[in-house]
């Protein structure tokens, strides 16, 4: 029955990988696991509830379609949800369906975390709500927020809350990561589009470091249960950088409190780290298991396209007109920070007002000097076309020419190979400077030349002596 249950699903991740792009199969499908196949109906093992309600909104046609084609169309998928509170799976949860209620009362039923609105007992009739100032910065929304590979997951994690906060599986959502990597521009952004969504909830902002001081003034003051009943009054709640309360024993014990009364009353809790939840030290296991109970998001250092569409948005903002070549420049000298990214830009842009220069390469290097130990040193498509020239014993010029000789093609097409791989020039650039060739023939160079390099050991050992030779060139 298990190899059964594996081969059927090994066959509907074949499928369900030809139709999605490789960071969406790692992220959504390689987690899952086959649970078991009796009649036709196929079990799997997914790790929370937020991985059920994903792939149910965004895949649930894909796994149909696989499902069918592997166990016909009667076939049918199960889940179940290991949520991170037990270690013991919940009952399945049939992937909805059109089948008749009258058959068998005992299968598991559609919609089951559908949760119903139960009356708190503890709710003193007669309060007045407050009114809160969420403390939140207006220009930090998710428009102005790039999306990329490195945090495409906690984005739309954090638009799903927005839409339905304390009403989805994720809840806490941990967003961890680097310093200078967006936490608080995401956390801000939940926040705000929150309070355009619902007016009427009450959404509050607020630093690790602030939340300790105004419990050691409540301490002070003798007004603990004021600022419990405070706390536990808000409807989202958003606490940046949580790993300043390691070692704050009284604070955690009051923020224990605090999020066990939101989270038991489908409030919102939002939390940023500099780390995930299982590194933080300091912080009490009681705590740290809680974070657990929804999603940890990383966010990671984006590549060099998306640090470009940040910056070039951000520009576009402040209304300021940047040369590309130049915004590339500073891309790709500033690699893991976005915070020192845009200093650089700032840096940039008022030295040009101050000199009255045009915002050009030079100047750019320039100021980057200030920010960076080195500068990379640019590699350009002439000085491979030059090495490899010299190492073939052939003019440069005859790379640019209409030739058919056996030694300047090869010549040509490894200059291309190299210019792809080791400089940032787009495929029509690197083709401009051969030429005049189009795109299409710089594709068709780098094939040929992977498919010598997979042939001839003499010619593989070629190209790795002239790479070796381009690095060596950057340490001059």
């Amino acid at each position: 029955m298990t190899k059964d249950c594996l081969m059927v699903w090994d066959g509907c991740l074949r499928i369900i990988k030809k139709n999605v792009t490789p960071q969406s199969f790692k992220t959504w499908f390689e987690p899952i696991r086959p649970v078991r196949l009796e009649n036709n109906e196929l079990t799997i093992s997914v790790p929370n509830k937020f991985f059920y309600e994903w792939l149910e909104e965004h895949y649930v046609q894909l796994l149909k379609t696989s499902i069918r084609q592997e166990l016909g169309e009667r076939g049918r998928l199960l889940y179940h949800i290991l949520d991170g509170v037990s270690k013991t799976p919940p009952p399945p949860v049939e992937q909805p369906s059109n089948k008749p209620s009258s058959e068998k009362d005992n299968e598991p039923v559609p919609g089951v975390f559908d949760a119903e609105m139960i009356k708190n007992p503890f709710v003193i009739p007669g309060i007045r709500r407050i009114k809160v100032d969420p403390q939140l910065k207006h220009n930090y929304t998710f428009e102005n927020f790039i999306e990329g590979d490195c945090n495409r997951l906690a984005r739309n994690a954090g638009m799903a809350i927005a839409k339905k906060p304390g009403g989805t599986a994720f809840n806490p959502l941990v967003i961890f990561g680097d310093v200078g990597l967006g936490k608080t521009h995401l956390a801000h952004a939940i926040g705000n589009e929150i309070v355009q969504r619902f007016p009427n909830k009450a959404v509050l902002y607020v630093s690790a470091e602030k939340f300790t001081n105004q419990i050691i003034q409540a301490i002070k003051n003798n007004a603990v249960n004021d600022f419990v009943n405070f706390y536990q009054m808000i409807d989202v709640l958003l606490i940046d950088d949580i790993q300043f309360l390691s070692g704050k024993q009284k604070t955690q014990e009051i923020f224990f409190h605090i999020f066990n009364q939101l989270h038991q009353n489908g409030k919102q809790i939002i939390l940023t780290s500099d780390r995930a939840p299982k590194d933080l030290e300091g912080i009490e296991d009681r705590l740290t298991s809680r974070f657990k109970w929804g999603l940890s998001a990383d966010l990671q250092a984006p590549d060099l396209e998306t640090r470009m569409a940040i910056l070039g948005a951000k520009m576009e903002q402040e209304g300021v007109d940047i040369p590309n070549d130049v915004l590339e420049f500073i891309c790709y000298n500033i690699k893991n920070n976005i915070r020192e990214l845009e200093g650089v830009m700032i840096s940039l842009l008022a030295q040009s007002t101050l000199i009255r220069r045009d915002v050009d390469i030079e100047l750019a290097k320039e100021v980057i000097r200030n920010f960076v130990k080195t500068i990379n040193k640019e590699i350009t498509v002439e000085f491979i076309q030059a090495l490899v020239a010299e190492h073939f014993s052939v003019p440069v010029e005859r790379l640019h020419q209409e030739t058919r000789k056996r030694n300047i093609v090869i010549a040509r097409q490894l200059s291309m190979f190299l210019a792809k791989k080791m400089t940032n020039k787009s495929l029509k650039a690197i083709g401009e400077t051969f030429g005049g060739r189009d795109h299409s023939t710089v594709i068709y160079s780098c094939k040929a030349v992977q498919d010598m390099m997979d042939t001839d050991m003499i010619f593989r050992d070629t190209v790795s002596d002239l790479e070796k030779k381009i690095n060596m060139s950057l340490n001059t």
